[in-house]
């Protein structure tokens, strides 16, 4: 199997027909040999990032935005830690974002977001995103008291508001250059609770666990209407979607590192050329230093 035939099959770029129903988490979409041949993919994919980043970097004209969204002990981290283990460091960051400070919550939503976008040459990876404003936001509605807005715009248009505002932004950095990948890790309720209960029994991953996130296992109806809605009013040709699932972790990186592959490949990047009096420059420091006594 090809690696880029792997991500057209969970990309979303028109959600009018979207039903998050239709995605089966446990699906590895008949990969014979299992994890082995998924392992294989995923370091093909690894090495051929690792050449598309070094151009990226070297062009210095596109940037990449990757955005992680999904229910807690999706793989998420190891996702991004295994896919992006042959990137080099200095041409990507990593931003998770967890409930917001005071200090954020006296800004405009996309505030802390914004502020931490990519640089042109650069893969900016959100480990979480703006797209919290439109979950865990949505299924706790009491958060939005914490958000001081005035009581007349909390009506029942905000979120229909909100997936505008999140439209129009990946809109404007599209035009400005900036890639914008989206991946939703679909993991089963029964998975996750196997992971839950991993984490409890292994003491080292026992650090993880976090009771809250059982208790928020109580919305998870609630969530998948959520994340249903987002990707529906969100999913764009040029800020797709990436419904990946996620109940086999060895196939959610194969996906996830096809998807990004592809959207690198699609940029046709070069390594800057140098012009007559660059290449006399270097040809005379050549000379010079073959010359060194």
């Amino acid at each position: 199997m090809k690696l880029r035939s792997l991500e057209k099959a969970y990309r979303v770029t028109d959600g009018k027909r979207f039903r998050l129903r239709d995605v089966d988490p446990d699906d590895t979409r008949g990969l014979v040999s299992g994890r082995k041949e998924a392992e294989t993919l995923l370091a093909r994919g690894i090495e051929r990032l690792r050449e598309l980043q070094e151009r990226l970097y070297a062009q210095d004209r596109w940037a990449l935005l990757l955005i992680f969204q999904a229910m807690d002990a999706a793989g998420k981290d190891s996702t991004i830690e295994h896919v992006m283990s042959g990137v080099n460091p200095q041409g990507c960051d990593v931003h998770s974002f967890k409930a917001p400070s005071a200090t954020e919550l006296d800004h405009d939503y996309l505030w802390r977001t914004n502020s931490s976008l990519p640089e042109r040459g650069r893969i900016g990876i959100f480990n979480r995103s703006y797209y919290e404003e439109v979950l865990v936001v949505r299924v706790h509605r009491e958060l939005l008291a914490a958000e001081k807005l005035p009581k007349e715009l909390v009506t029942k248009h905000i979120w229909q508001q909100r997936y505008e505002d999140m439209r129009n932004l990946e809109r404007y950095l599209t035009h400005n250059g900036i890639v914008v990948r989206k991946f939703f890790l679909h993991v089963s309720k029964g998975e996750q609770r196997r992971r839950f209960l991993q984490r409890i029994e292994d003491p080292t991953k026992r650090w993880k666990f976090s009771a809250a996130d059982v208790r928020e296992r109580r919305y998870w109806d609630d969530y998948m209407r959520a994340y249903e809605h987002a990707i529906r009013e969100t999913a764009a040709p040029h800020a797709p979607w990436y419904v990946v699932p996620a109940d086999h972790k060895w196939f959610t990186r194969c996906v996830v590192a096809a998807a990004i592959v592809d959207a690198l490949e699609d940029l046709d990047l070069q390594y800057p050329k140098i012009d007559p009096s660059r290449r006399r420059e270097i040809e005379e420091a050549r000379q010079a230093l073959l010359h060194e006594r």
